[in-house]
């Protein structure tokens, strides 16, 4: 997979927007976040990153708006990869991790949002996808076949 940037220039590091977005969102500004990622995604949609980190932006606040995010990464990244694809997407390979992270992100909502089932699915399929998990898969996987809740997980992490 090769990462589409739109606005993000290759010799400056402090021009890349997904990082400028990150940012924004870290010190508590979700809002402008949004509106960073909303224009790299009006030059490019297929820009995975920025689906990812819209998701990311939105999971705590609305789930249901975050997995529609992740959701078009993951279907836009599927079509990038074709329907025979059965390969691995190794993490040390950059151009991967925007994939990895929508198709995580719809993982985490489909456990937030009570689809144990579907949840799991997805660790599962991150697992053959990256099988040095660099995202934690694994543990998220083992709660939800033990059953754990969202809300118990966020429980026992604070």
């Amino acid at each position: 997979m090769e990462q589409v940037i739109p606005g993000a220039d290759p010799d400056d590091f402090d021009s890349d927007p997904i990082i400028e977005a990150s940012e924004h969102s870290q010190a508590g500004d979700p809002a402008g976040a949004r509106e960073i990622l909303m224009k790299v995604l009006a030059e490019d949609l297929r820009c995975l990153d920025a689906h990812a980190h819209l998701g990311n932006v939105e999971l705590e606040r609305a789930p249901k708006q975050a997995v529609r995010h992740y959701e078009i990464g993951v279907s836009i990244g599927a079509l990038s990869l074709g329907t025979s694809f059965d390969g691995v997407l190794p993490w040390g390979h950059i151009d991967n991790r925007p994939f990895l992270r929508c198709l995580n992100g719809t993982g985490l909502c489909a456990w937030r949002l009570g689809d144990r089932r579907s949840a799991a699915a997805v660790f599962e399929k991150m697992l053959w996808l990256n099988p040095g998990d660099h995202q934690g898969a694994r543990f998220n996987l083992a709660a939800v076949e033990a059953g754990k809740t969202w809300e118990e997980m966020e429980d026992s992490e604070q």
